[in-house]
């Protein structure tokens, strides 16, 4: 619970001042034709530059983590519940619309070409340079090192079969991820604008020229950054739900003293973000991605370990038989192999493989999930006693 805490607040210090973009975007583009002019489609670049860090981010990151925080001082089922009931078919059908009216775009095919073509040489030749943004990717994008998705379960009933709600979750993220893919990269594209390198300012600075050069490109702006606005909020309150939960359910904090503490915290460390662009590349990926990685991990083989047959008595209600034949794989999966997978790509993502060799670092992921095991049987061993 603690480290799923801290992780939730590492997530929006950084996360909120992205979200503040967002807003300053979305406001911009709203008041852009009754102010004369959408003021970041005259030059995106030096645009993003100016507004991305300092008092100006400082606000907006206040404004985001604001509307934040009232959506989870509602509670589940007033505040959160019924705020992703409204925004998530909001941003569907947005989306949807978008990709289908981007498809008519000259040059578009480009963005496809782009974004759907697999290129298999590319992986093997880079393939540990991959694995380690792919899967810090997978595990931000589900929030599952940060125990969003434990969060959520604990407020399901009893006979819910958590295989398939899992993996309606997984394959519903990965068809918005590819949704929003196919507006992305063909709008770039049908604009001769090259994608780039990534980055938080990618997103602001490759779609606003796309937009510039555009038709109606500032009705579309609306449209587009309101869709992002509404993901962006759908994230956030996911995020701050996490230590909200563990303050209410561990410490035994009311939701309103513990939204209210966690907003003052949060609201601190994301202004000193806001001012620092050293330090919100630092949080927003070494930081996040050990914080993610060690979380999942850690509750990895708290799971296969502790829990044991247990996790599986809980993985198998509503889903049937197979699941339970399926129980030992699953505990090895769970207590050795995953945990095993995630060491060495945390291990290859700060460059250990390039300096001591793969074998070398194969094997230093098995000491230290073989450690993990042992610290785990030790601290059982006195509990016992």
């Amino acid at each position: 619970g603690g480290v799923s805490a801290i992780t939730g607040v590492a997530l929006l210090s950084f996360y909120s001042v992205v979200g503040g973009w967002i807003l300053r975007y979305l406001l911009v583009s709203l008041t852009g034709p009754v102010t004369g002019g959408t003021a970041y489609l005259a030059n995106p670049g030096a645009y993003f530059e100016t507004i991305s860090f300092g008092v100006e981010a400082a606000g907006f990151h206040l404004l985001f983590l604001s509307l934040t925080g009232l959506i989870v001082l509602g509670g589940v089922r007033r505040g959160i519940e019924l705020g992703t009931k409204v925004m998530m078919p909001a941003v569907l059908a947005l989306l949807v619309g978008m990709a289908a009216w981007v498809s008519t775009r000259t040059g578009a095919g480009a963005g496809y070409d782009f974004f759907l073509t697999f290129d298999l040489a590319t992986i093997r030749a880079d393939f540990f340079s991959i694995l380690g943004p792919a899967a810090g990717q997978a595990l931000f994008t589900l929030s599952v090192g940060a125990g969003t998705m434990i969060t959520y379960a604990s407020y399901l009933d009893e006979d819910r079969s958590l295989p398939f709600d899992g993996s309606v979750i997984a394959l519903l993220n990965t068809g918005v991820g590819v949704l929003a893919g196919l507006v992305v990269f063909p709008l770039l594209f049908s604009q001769g604008i090259d994608p780039g390198s990534g980055g938080p300012g990618a997103l602001f600075v490759g779609i606003a020229g796309a937009f510039a050069q555009l038709p109606g490109g500032e009705l579309l702006a609306i449209l587009f950054f309101g869709v992002v606005a509404f993901a962006a909020l759908s994230s956030s309150i996911s995020m701050l739900e996490i230590p909200v939960a563990v303050l209410v359910d561990e410490v035994g904090w009311s939701r309103r003293r513990a939204v209210g503490a966690l907003l003052a915290l949060i609201a601190t460390t994301g202004t000193i973000t806001a001012f620092q662009p050293g330090l919100f590349d630092f949080v927003a990926g070494t930081l996040v991605d050990l914080l993610l990685t060690g979380g999942l991990i850690a509750f990895l083989l708290f799971a296969g370990w502790v829990l044991g047959r247990d996790a599986v008595a809980e993985y198998a209600t509503g889903a049937g038989p197979l699941a339970t034949r399926f129980g030992t794989p699953w505990l090895l999966a769970v207590g050795v192999a995953i945990p095993l997978f995630l060491v060495f790509t945390l291990l290859t993502t700060f460059g250990v493989d390039a300096r001591i060799g793969f074998w070398p670092t194969v094997g230093a992921a098995v000491v230290v999930v073989g450690a993990g095991i042992a610290l785990i049987g030790l601290r059982r061993g006195r509990a016992a006693v």
